[in-house]
C-alpha cells in the first residue's frame, strides 16, 4: 500500500517510542500492567486503575477480531480524497486492548463484527534515514 506524503502522520512521543520504534521492526509492542494483570493501550506512563508505574513492554501477536467499522464514502480529510471509501474501524487485539485503525486489502462488503484480522505493518519513508514512521493497518485473516 502507498500512502501520499501529504498525509498528517503520527509522531512519536517518549511515552510512545517504544510501540513506533516496534512497527518500524514489523513488531506489536504494547504495555503490560502486573499491578492489574492486563495489558495496557495506548502508551501511558502510569497503569490505569492502579496508577501503578509499573507498565512494561511486550510484544503481542497483533491478531485480533473487528469490534466496529464505518465505510465513509467521502474523504474525512481533503489528504485522504484518494482513499475513498475508507475503511475505519476498531479492533480488539486477543491480548484485550482495542486500537482504531484502518483496513486495507478487503472490500467493504467483506467487513463484519466478529471477524478475524491479522496486521499488514506499512512503511512511510522519511527524508532521512530513520525519520520514517511505520503503520498498523488490517486485513481480513
Amino acid at each position: 500500500m502507498t500512502i501520499p506524503l501529504s498525509r498528517p502522520l503520527p509522531l512519536a512521543t517518549p511515552t510512545s517510542a517504544p510501540f513506533w520504534e516496534g512497527l518500524r521492526r514489523h513488531e506489536i509492542w504494547i504495555q503490560y500492567s502486573p499491578s492489574s494483570g492486563a495489558y495496557v493501550f495506548y502508551p501511558r506512563v502510569l497503569a490505569p486503575g492502579t496508577l501503578a508505574d509499573d507498565l512494561e513492554w511486550r510484544q503481542i501477536s497483533g491478531a485480533g477480531t473487528v469490534v466496529s467499522f464505518a465505510v465513509a464514502q467521502r474523504p474525512v480529510a481533503p489528504q485522504f480524497a484518494d482513499a475513498v471509501p475508507h475503511l475505519l474501524g476498531v479492533v480488539q487485539w486477543r491480548e484485550g486492548p482495542r486500537l482504531a485503525t484502518e483496513f486495507v486489502g478487503i472490500d467493504a462488503d467483506e467487513l463484519r463484527v466478529g471477524m478475524p484480522v491479522t496486521p499488514v505493518f506499512t512503511d512511510i519513508p522519511g527524508d532521512e534515514p530513520d525519520a520514517g514512521v511505520t503503520l498498523l493497518h488490517y486485513t481480513a485473516g
